[in-house]
């Protein structure tokens, strides 16, 4: 029916504003996590609230958003594949291999956030480059320059996907945990207290959706979890995709060599997990925002 042709459609774009409403409302964290995670030097010897502070002295408020607009240019797209191939990869689990309940729900997850990554990543990699950069020594001018400088001077295509690897390797836990620890904790939640947490669905009353607020805090516990679980995997792929931007690329060239080689120099707490507290307050609020637009939008758009 006509109604089923737009499904497609209609998710899509519940993923993607959702996925913008998210990143925008956390860009200026964003940015100050990229300038600690790969020790920029201007802001090294500073932690998370002396950067939140110093970088609008010094570029300027809108630094903050700096590589929020590949952002979001990626994170439409991004969001909507994730959400849409988490519901059809869900199908298939399901229907070809029989299995169900929570397992299939984490291996959806997990795949559905690789789909999204690989589709999207080289928007990724000219984010990270436009959000290093400090005023006054610009090497990319914008997005579009940014691409070309990449294409031209780091072998091609191939130079759009350097930290591929690590970003893969962590958003399986990650994608997965966070859709695992939110759908458990939704049906957990709903089965337990239903009058309490629940609440029908605006355009279906037969199903019981979660109030709110408690899909705000489900929405962050599963962030929360999920983050701590593959973050220095995030730091490895930010060196990598930074690679020629920073003095010592020649020693991050794979993920292990990366790994290595940051704990070697910054050690657990100020290398693999530098800008972490910062990911728990960022992460938060948007997985937040994104879970809950979301169930809008969907609400909104009669998904349900």
């Amino acid at each position: 029916s006509a109604s089923r042709d737009f499904y497609w459609l209609r998710s899509f774009i519940a993923g993607g504003v959702a996925g913008c409403c998210a990143k925008t409302t956390t860009a200026p964290l964003d940015r100050v996590k990229i300038l600690l995670q790969a020790h920029n030097h201007h802001y090294k010897h500073l932690g998370v609230f002396s950067t939140l502070c110093a970088v609008p002295k010094k570029e300027g408020y809108l630094g903050l958003y700096k590589g929020n607009g590949a952002m979001m240019i990626r994170i439409f797209p991004y969001g909507a594949i994730q959400f849409m191939a988490f519901d059809q990869y869900k199908k298939v689990i399901k229907k070809q291999l029989g299995i169900s309940g929570h397992v299939h729900r984490l291996m959806a997850g997990s795949m559905a956030g690789i789909t999204a990554v690989i589709c999207t990543y080289p928007l990724d990699m000219v984010r990270v480059r436009l959000a290093f950069q400090v005023k006054g020594e610009h090497k990319y001018m914008g997005i579009i320059h940014a691409f070309k400088m990449i294409y031209t001077k780091e072998g091609g295509f191939s130079g759009f996907y350097r930290g591929l690897m690590p970003t893969v390797v962590g958003m399986a836990p990650y994608a997965g945990f966070s859709f695992f620890t939110f759908g458990t904790l939704k049906s957990i939640g709903l089965a337990q207290a239903p009058n309490l947490l629940g609440r029908p669905s605006l355009d279906n009353p037969d199903v019981l959706v979660l109030k709110t607020h408690v899909n705000l805090l489900c929405g962050g516990i599963a962030g929360a979890i999920a983050q701590t679980i593959s973050y220095p995997l995030d730091v490895t792929r930010r060196r990598m995709q930074l690679g020629a931007v920073l003095p010592d690329s020649e020693k991050c060239l794979t993920m292990v060599q990366t790994l290595k080689y940051v704990y070697q120099q910054h050690g657990i707490r100020r290398g693999l997990y530098r800008g972490l507290s910062l990911n728990y307050i960022r992460c938060i609020p948007s997985q937040a925002v994104a879970f809950t637009t979301y169930e809008l939008m969907k609400q909104f758009l009669h998904l349900n």
